[in-house]
């Protein structure tokens, strides 16, 4: 059993879905300090303007909660979202797949948990992807303080035998990644890319933005290839 542990981003980039194909289940992890200035409100996308940020206005106090208790006060971004990326990938040649997203997550319904956003988003794209892995949360298993402790406990309770991080986390588990083999549980730490190029609006070829290009630009089932190391 395959397991990947993470927190929640804002419409993430192609490696986060990489990541999430390649395992059996894929916990959120949004037990933890929300960070400011990270991926968990933005992201970047690459219309025919070229790259520019999407941000959700979040409360500078929000860096004292997990990131599954941060509030979204406004839904005024919402619209700003939906005319940004409905104005620059209009001519993007699967725009509809897009627009679809853009119907259902930033017109239809007002978002005030910046996790349920993220989440919904992870999921519904991983769905037309047509993903098999299980996608959960990590409030749903017991939580220890200790940090390394709390990866063990979820990674135990869902019976993995394999760990795949992210490559940041080596300081996160603060060399004692052996406590991992000792439960029987092989650590190994995620390589992204690189990745298939695919015609852009724009030049040259950026990989590292939003899927949401992705979604403008390749058709649903030929994105998976895209989503795996040349």
């Amino acid at each position: 059993m395959k397991v990947a542990i993470l927190q929640s981003n804002y419409v993430p980039w192609k490696g986060y879905f990489d990541l999430i194909q390649d395992v059996d289940v894929f916990v959120i992890y949004d037990c933890v300090k929300y960070t400011k200035n990270d991926w968990r409100n933005r992201n970047i996308i690459y219309p025919k303007n070229g790259k520019q940020w999407l941000s959700i206005p979040i409360p500078s106090s929000s860096v004292k909660l997990c990131i599954d208790e941060v509030q979204i006060p406004d839904a005024k971004w919402q619209k700003v979202h939906a005319k940004t990326l409905s104005m620059g990938y209009a001519r993007a040649p699967h725009f509809e797949q897009l627009q679809e997203l853009i119907e259902c997550f930033l017109i239809k319904k007002k978002w005030n948990s910046l996790s349920s956003l993220n989440i919904g988003l992870i999921c519904w794209i991983s769905g037309k992807l047509g993903f098999k892995t299980e996608i959960c949360n990590a409030r749903e298993f017991p939580l220890h303080h200790d940090r390394v402790e709390r990866l063990l406990g979820i990674l135990e309770a869902i019976g993995a035998t394999e760990y795949l991080s992210g490559p940041i986390a080596a300081d996160y588990l603060d060399k004692r990644e052996l406590l991992f083999s000792e439960r029987g549980i092989q650590l190994r730490y995620k390589s992204y890319g690189p990745y298939l190029p695919y015609k852009q609006l724009k030049e040259p070829f950026e990989s590292t933005v939003s899927i949401l290009d992705l979604i403008a630009n390749v058709p649903w089932e030929k994105i998976p290839e895209h989503l795996r190391s040349c």
